[in-house]
């Protein structure tokens, strides 16, 4: 698979990605906690496949380093927040760990992507 493609399925899986988000934003009871709970996780979500855009467009590597890494730490507050929601809603906790696995899983990626390109960096 040439890296055109790699770069296309992530930026599927970020998309899809974040239209689990807003699915679950709108499954959510709409007490006073889900909501600003949601906002947060709505934000961080869907920012990540933003930034991830962002990335493939970058005008250099501190650029594209500098996007990665803002959409990982999207990903990682993203984990926080859902965590938080599957404690408030233990009605909707086994809905939760796919989701939840799914942020730590774009975490990691991004994570080793960030260290691929600072090692090809330390080669030129």
């Amino acid at each position: 698979m040439d890296g055109g493609s790699k770069m296309y399925n992530l930026e599927e899986r970020t998309l899809e990605f974040s239209k689990r988000i807003l699915r679950l934003a709108k499954a959510l009871p709409k007490g006073e906690v889900n909501i600003i709970l949601t906002r947060q996780f709505v934000r961080s979500g869907t920012s990540i496949g933003a930034n991830y855009r962002e990335a493939n467009d970058a005008l250099g590597d501190k650029d594209f380093l500098n996007r990665l890494r803002i959409a990982r730490k999207e990903a990682k507050e993203t984990t926080y927040w859902l965590e938080l929601v599957k404690e408030h809603n233990p009605l909707m906790a086994h809905k939760m760990n796919d989701i939840i696995g799914e942020s730590i899983e774009l975490r990691k990626i991004l994570s080793t992507m960030i260290i691929n390109r600072v090692e090809k960096m330390k080669e030129k």
